[in-house]
């Protein structure tokens, strides 16, 4: 089961930069040498490129990506070549103010946000400031702000059993120029809090109703979990910590639990009992307090015996205000030869390779178990999963491998695919494209209006999304979500 994978992605360049240095360096007057090019976590160098950071200019000792010119020293691929002049921070404070006021926020886009108790939350992934070039101000400029009700921010790390940062640069070091920044203000070199952490709180700012979830775990991350488990108190004061930091407490709004899996397994397997869960969770509530959201997002195998059944979900379900079953992912081109199905079916349908890997049934097990429905959100992926080598254009086809993807093979973004690969059909809730020999399955506005037509009667506490990245650039899916829940 492989549900939750699309959280793999770029995790290789949230990991190589997570030791960023956070202080800064400060130049004196008095450089003379003109500052190299800015230094770019997503660039790739080569021995005696040259780069600059925090005024000083950096060249490299042999092929480096990602990682950082301050955080190794001497023995690090960096060679400090010392202050330079001209760089993206001035090397004394300004000492006059700008001579253009700061832009006043534009009125958010006429269409309404959710109302009453219903959630639109969507994730935004840390890594996609990277190669995706995806930022905190696309969400404003796509509409989709003014559309959704909760942002997940993914993710923070759980290594040793305690919460951490993932990604220091993305998070909170990045400098944003006014162009890039959601309110059209440059940061500047000396100002307490940048990144995608200070975008958010502008956004915020912009968007009142909005609400800010700090995710912890993933996929990738998931393994320190089990540590957590073993003493959730320590593990929940370090992540209150984290959360409530005083340079970006304002930011976030609560904590979520994204583990994969407990009590089963995921990239590493747990083993920790089937009441891990709830003692992680309620060392949570209690050290968060009542005001504070507590979420999770959980497996949607809803098959006999599978990973629902594996954990104590329900009492857990008792301190969270919401929980998230990842119902995309059911299947995809880690079954390189097929057969060829819908990653996020909403029901059965004849031949489907697995009993209970549909939407309706983890929704129904999860009811079965006590969970209210108002406490459950449907899982909607903003991309498709597809095959190679397919000649058979309905579900059940047998394939060579996985399609080619922009970022990762089997895996395609909504946006691409609705003109690369349009929808020829549509199975189990959901629609499925054959071009040439790539076969592929994802959710369209049509598909997703029947999704929210679902949710609606069966009383779920509304849907979310992963991620912001894969919508259009007019947040084509994130309407169709709002507009038909």
């Amino acid at each position: 089961m492989r549900i939750g994978m699309r959280r793999v992605l770029w995790a290789g360049a949230v990991m190589v930069v997570g030791g960023a240095a956070t202080l800064l360096s400060v130049s004196t007057a008095s450089a003379a040498v003109p500052c190299a090019s800015p230094w770019s976590a997503a660039t790739v160098y080569t021995g005696g490129q040259t780069a600059s950071y925090q005024g000083h200019n950096y060249s490299a000792k042999w092929w480096t990506q990602g990682d950082v010119p301050t955080a190794a020293g001497q023995w690090g691929v960096w060679a400090d070549k010392g202050e330079c002049d001209g760089g993206t921070e001035p090397s004394t404070p300004p000492s006059t103010p700008p001579s253009t006021p700061p832009t006043t926020p534009s009125t958010p886009p006429g269409t309404p946000p959710p109302t009453g108790d219903k959630w639109v939350v969507g994730y935004f992934a840390e890594w996609g400031v990277y190669g995706r070039n995806y930022h905190v101000k696309n969400i404003d400029t796509s509409g989709s702000a003014a559309k959704i009700s909760h942002i997940l921010y993914a993710f923070g790390n759980t290594a040793n059993g305690r919460c951490s940062i993932g990604d220091s640069y993305a998070d909170y070091e990045k400098a944003y120029t006014a162009d890039q920044s959601v309110d059209g203000v440059a940061d500047t070199w000396d100002q307490p809090l940048r990144g995608s952490f200070n975008q958010l709180r502008k956004l915020k700012k912009k968007y009142p109703h909005l609400k800010v979830i700090y995710s912890m775990g993933g996929w990738t991350w998931s393994g320190g979990f089990t540590q957590a488990a073993q003493n959730p108190a320590a593990f929940a004061e370090s992540c209150y910590n984290l959360v409530e930091d005083p340079r970006w407490a304002d930011v976030f709004d609560g904590i979520d639990i994204d583990w994969e899996y407990p009590n089963a397994c995921g990239l590493t397997c747990d083993t920790s009992g089937p009441d891990a869960f709830n003692k992680v969770i309620t060392a949570l509530r209690a050290r968060f307090g009542p005001s504070n959201l507590i979420t999770a997002a959980i497996t949607a195998d809803g098959s006999t015996g599978g990973k629902i059944d594996a954990t104590d979900y329900a009492t857990a379900a008792q301190k969270l205000d919401k929980v998230f079953p990842m119902t995309y992912d059911f299947f995809g081109a880690w079954a390189a030869q097929g057969p060829t199905a819908p990653h996020s079916p909403l029901t059965s349908y004849p031949g489907i390779p697995q009993q209970g890997f549909w939407s309706d049934a983890a929704i129904q097990k999860l009811k079965s178990k006590g969970i209210p429905a108002a406490k459950i959100l449907l899982g909607i992926g903003l991309y498709g999963r597809g095959w190679t080598g397919v000649t058979q254009t309905a579900p059940g086809g047998t394939a060579t491998g996985a399609a080619p993807g922009t970022y990762e093979a089997g895996i395609e973004d909504y946006k691409v695919l609705k003109n690369s690969c349009p929808v020829t059909g549509t199975v189990a809730g959901t629609a499925y494209a054959k071009c040439g020999s790539n076969w592929w399955s994802y959710d369209t506005p049509s598909t997703i209006a029947g999704k929210m037509t679902y949710a609606k009667q069966q009383g779920l506490g509304g849907a979310f999304f992963w991620e912001f990245s894969g919508d259009t650039s007019n947040g084509e899916l994130v309407t169709a979500i709002n507009g038909n829940l």
